[in-house]
């Protein structure tokens, strides 16, 4: 027999063989991670559309349809327009079609983990209408009170976001004070036993605030009529 036949007839070593067979098992999960990406990504889109036109309706009364948008130094756009920079928004409206408010989520580092919510805005008060907590990670009993305690959603019913006389930012910081504090109507009265989280809140809308008010306000003939640039 051949040197050349030897070689071909050598038997695979145990470690080929479980390379291989590793090899195999990993494109056999990433193929499958990919197709079950691929399968729920559809179902968690629709959770997120159905979990945020709850929101709008939480956060602005009087709410029968909306109309998204992104917001940006640029322009208004339609939500699906290529290329659009900026931030999405939610125009909700009433059974005659009158511009109700805005809704806009938030973000801002809590006790534990990220807080996301999303609050409303009237341009007609210039104030915050309320806040629907979408994401949180906060101490059960303390922190999560944000999310459920009248007292603090009371806070958000009519909270100040009048903007200054050259229409570039508010008029007055929105500020998150020792709970029992509050003396001001852009002031955020804080839950006791969860200041860092009830900071968080106030630290979102004010930074949302005196970026996006101003733009609301000047793209505000658009957002009535429901028409994007």
């Amino acid at each position: 027999m051949s040197s050349t036949e030897q070689i071909q007839t050598r038997p695979q070593t145990p470690g080929l063989a479980m390379l291989r067979t590793l090899g195999g098992v990993a494109m056999l999960s990433g193929l499958l991670v990919v197709l079950a990406f691929q399968f729920t990504q559809p179902l968690i889109e629709e959770n997120k559309r159905i979990a945020i036109e709850q929101a709008v309706s939480r956060v602005i009364p009087g709410v029968v349809s909306k109309r998204d948008f992104i917001l940006g130094a640029e322009g208004l756009f339609a939500a699906d327009a290529p290329g659009a920079k900026g931030e999405k928004i939610y125009a909700a409206y009433n059974g005659d079609g009158k511009l109700q408010g805005i809704a806009l989520e938030a973000a801002a580092t809590g006790y534990q983990d990220v807080i996301r919510i999303l609050y409303g805005y009237n341009q007609d008060c210039q104030c915050v209408t309320g806040i629907k907590v979408l994401k949180m990670a906060e101490t059960p009993g303390l922190g999560d009170k944000i999310a459920f305690d009248p007292e603090f959603l009371k806070n958000f019913e009519a909270l100040d976001g009048r903007l200054n006389g050259q229409k570039s930012g508010l008029e007055n910081p929105i500020v998150t004070v020792k709970h029992g504090g509050k003396r001001e109507q852009w002031e955020i009265d804080s839950i006791s036993g969860a200041t860092i989280s009830s900071k968080a809140i106030g630290r979102m809308i004010n930074a949302s605030g005196q970026r996006m008010f101003p733009l609301i306000i000047q793209h505000l003939d658009e957002l009535r009529s429901g028409r994007e640039n």
